[in-house]
């Protein structure tokens, strides 16, 4: 096999790996013996001429090329599942259309209009959210999306909608919670429990740990749900789109609107290599009926 080429079988065992730290775990979670994983990874590493795991007393860990190829793959994977699952869709169900949207952002009468300009259509809505809008993408589950700004350059058609201000969840017994506004300053004594780079204009609290670069690892919150938890609890705030709000309303949690912070553009996203001549019409319907409209 050439160098230039990737077995994504192997990716697949590569990506196993690398999430349980362990090729006896690995091995166990793909039904194979741990001699024959470990072969398949030696045969990964030399067709790309690079070192991914070293194993140390804590067990197996990933190199810099490991971590790389990982940060890589993942994306990598779900996109030939994806072209997969769309290549049997359009065998099997011809006149299929989904259409993605999360809380916050209102479709209906979007989804209804489009209903009756291509009735020949059977139309889907999907429920994403921010931490999952791009999978709904990649592996195919939606035909189009609309998402909160911003994503992964390179792969996707990005029809730009509206901005949307952002808030400040903070718990209900806050001395901040009675206000309707608050300055990004105003939280310097703050802990943020998001990762910063969420929100580039923060100068308050950060964790004393970092943010878990692995997917549900270390101790912080990961989902929106859990980060609400910690705000109800005191713990500290999380700054979320104006349009969430009222979709995670909660006694405990108060909303104020955050200023000194740039607004999350929401936009209309599918990928550049679909050829559906549906979607342009979806795209311009969504920009008419959600865009800035004329100057």
């Amino acid at each position: 096999m050439s160098r230039m080429d990737l077995d994504m079988r192997r990716v697949r065992y590569f990506v196993a790996v690398a999430e349980e730290c362990s090729f006896v775990r690995a091995a166990s979670r793909l039904y194979m013996t741990q001699p024959a994983l470990s072969r398949q990874i030696r045969a990964l590493e030399e067709d790309l001429d690079v070192v991914l795991f070293l194993r140390d007393r804590q067990g197996t860990v990933l190199t810099r090329a490991g971590h790389q190829l990982l940060e890589d793959a993942r994306p990598l994977l779900a996109m030939s599942q994806g072209v997969q699952q769309r290549v049997r869709t359009a065998n099997r169900e011809l006149n299929h259309f989904a259409i993605g949207f999360m809380p916050g952002i209102v479709v209906t009468p979007i989804v209804r209009e489009f209903a009756t300009m291509a009735p020949q259509l059977d139309i889907e809505v999907v429920h994403t959210s921010i931490s999952d809008q791009v999978d709904f993408l990649i592996d195919g589950r939606v035909d189009v999306c609309y998402v909160r700004l911003p994503l992964p350059e390179g792969m996707f058609e990005v029809v730009p909608l509206f901005p949307e201000p952002r808030v400040v969840a903070l718990s209900s017994t806050h001395p901040l919670a009675e206000s309707k506004a608050v300055h990004v300053e105003d939280l310097r004594d703050v802990t943020l429990l998001q990762h910063p780079q969420d929100v580039p204009e923060w100068r308050g609290r950060l964790p004393r740990e970092p943010l878990a670069p692995q997917p549900h690892a270390g101790r912080f919150p990961v989902t929106i749900e859990e980060c609400l938890e910690g705000v109800a609890s005191g713990t500290g705030c999380y700054v979320m789109p104006a349009g969430m709000a009222g979709f995670y309303r909660r006694d405990d949690v108060a909303y104020l609107t955050l200023e000194g912070v740039a607004p999350r553009m929401v936009a209309l996203a599918y990928s550049r290599h679909r050829t559906m001549p549906e979607l342009n019409q979806f795209a311009e319907l969504s920009r008419r009926m959600l865009g800035p409209g004329p100057d």
